[in-house]
């Protein structure tokens, strides 16, 4: 009976979608000086997660987190940079291994990428640290340029969104209130452009703002249940149900600290699911592993055991469609809804203008050259109308101008950038109002190079 429960759950395990909505292992992946990418997954590593480790685990979608605790000196520019240099990250460990993963911008690519036999990955974030009043529409617009599909607010220390766990700021100071005005309306942005709003590292006050500010589901990404183990980032009953109520997914942590006092096993990590079932029913619990950020189950340590979940829900006598829904289903439900709430993704369906904005060979970018330009590509009856042309530059958008005769869109920098890494997104639309936009990542040093050239030294 036993060899059948265990052939009956890799059966079960390998043939559905398994979504992880929380890693941190890009941070694993860059340089810790330059920022640059580094670390192959495509290769073996000892990291909780590669891509062979994917693959044997039976993990098919998993949300690669770009982290940033927030800092004490510069802190928006030097946080937009780490987050930005994160974001390149994935994209260049997508682009070295075009064979076995790929980037997915909704639940529909996640499914494409499944069925061609891929592991999907998906941008997102951890810690908003980046925006503030000046530049965060602006921001949040770029980063869903370059496929961030979910945001945590805060990670612990309170920020100009709203308060953190921790209930302090990281330069000093303790905070107090929920979401600030701010972090309402970067909520509300976030429903339009189709971005899940995830509330783990939120203090209980900042929850229920954002729970009553969000019009869309939002997710719990990393987190556990407060009945079975107390600390703070974990969910109480109340929290857990208002999720439910909103449609929402809390996707269990695998964190040991945060299921048990002592070691923790796979069976804890189930017993947090059954808690939730048993609370709110088997629609609103998912998995957010923590992989590369906690210290893992002794049983599971790194996600190539994934599939030992499985085992045990099989064992616990969960039927087929509810570990499907577990395992993934939910996560997808999530996503999709949120993608019915935008009205940015539905925009994106709408017929092309006659304009192509793009980066050349050598993209991205250097700013050593004091100037950022951007091919442009016109249909023969499309003109471009001069007033639209606009440079945006961190969130912050400026004039810009276009050269006629090299085809191209230019902006000149107008102050010294102190950071790294940067984004950019040149746009211009035609005398009818059809506009086009096109967002890239840059790096300040000419000797190193990111998106389009993928070694670190030029």
């Amino acid at each position: 009976m036993q060899d059948n429960n265990i052939s009956r759950a890799k059966a079960l395990h390998y043939s559905t979608i398994v979504v992880d909505t929380h890693n941190d292992t890009m941070m694993k992946v860059i340089n810790p000086i330059t920022w640059l990418p580094r670390k192959n997954l495509g290769n073996k590593t000892g990291l909780h997660i590669d891509i062979s480790k994917l693959q044997s685990g039976g993990l098919r979608a998993a949300f690669f987190a770009a982290f940033t605790p927030g800092f004490k000196n510069n802190p928006y520019e030097r946080s937009n940079s780490m987050l930005l240099a994160l974001i390149n990250a994935l994209h260049w460990t997508a682009a070295t291994n075009t064979d076995s993963v790929a980037l997915a911008a909704n639940h529909r690519d996640i499914v494409d990428i499944f069925n061609k036999g891929k592991i999907a990955m998906i941008p997102s974030i951890e810690g908003a640290y980046s925006l503030n009043e000046e530049n965060a529409m602006g921001l949040l617009r770029q980063y869903y340029d370059l496929g961030v599909r979910c945001i945590a607010l805060q990670w612990n220390y309170s920020n100009a969104l709203g308060e953190g766990t921790h209930r302090k700021y990281k330069g000093g100071g303790t905070s107090s209130g929920g979401l600030t005005a701010l972090g309402s309306a970067v909520v509300k942005e976030m429903n339009r452009l189709g971005m899940v709003v995830d509330v783990s590292h939120m203090a209980e006050s900042t929850f229920w703002d954002t729970i009553e500010a969000s019009e869309a589901p939002i997710i719990a990404s990393h987190s556990g249940v407060f009945s079975l183990k107390n600390h703070p980032r974990n969910l109480t009953d109340r929290q857990l149900k208002a999720l439910a109520e909103k449609d929402g997914v809390v996707q269990i942590v695998f964190c040991q600290g945060f299921l048990t006092d002592g070691v923790a096993s796979v069976a804890d990590v189930v017993n947090h699911i059954d808690y939730v079932v048993n609370l709110v029913g088997v629609d609103y619990v998912g998995l957010g592993s923590d992989f590369d950020g906690a210290k893992m189950p002794k049983d599971l340590p790194d996600a190539s055991y994934l599939y030992s979940i499985t085992e045990e829900l099989v064992k616990r006598g969960y039927s087929d469609v509810d570990i499907k829904k577990i395992l993934g289903e939910n996560s997808l439900r999530l996503l999709k809804n949120v993608e019915e709430h935008s009205t940015q993704q539905k925009k994106s369906n709408e017929a092309l203008p006659g304009i192509r904005i793009t980066y050349g060979e050598n993209s991205p970018l250097v700013s050593s050259t004091s100037q950022l330009r951007a091919a442009v590509q016109l249909s023969e009856s499309t003109n471009i109308d001069p007033e639209s042309i606009k440079a945006v530059l961190d969130g912050i958008s400026y004039p810009a101008a276009y050269d006629i005769a090299e085809g191209e869109l230019y902006f000149s920098i107008p102050h010294q950038l102190r950071e790294k890494f940067h984004v950019i997104t040149f746009k211009a639309a035609d005398f009818s109002g059809a506009a086009a936009s096109s967002t890239t990542i840059f790096h300040t040093n000419k000797n190193w190079f990111t998106f389009g050239k993928y070694s670190e030294k030029k």
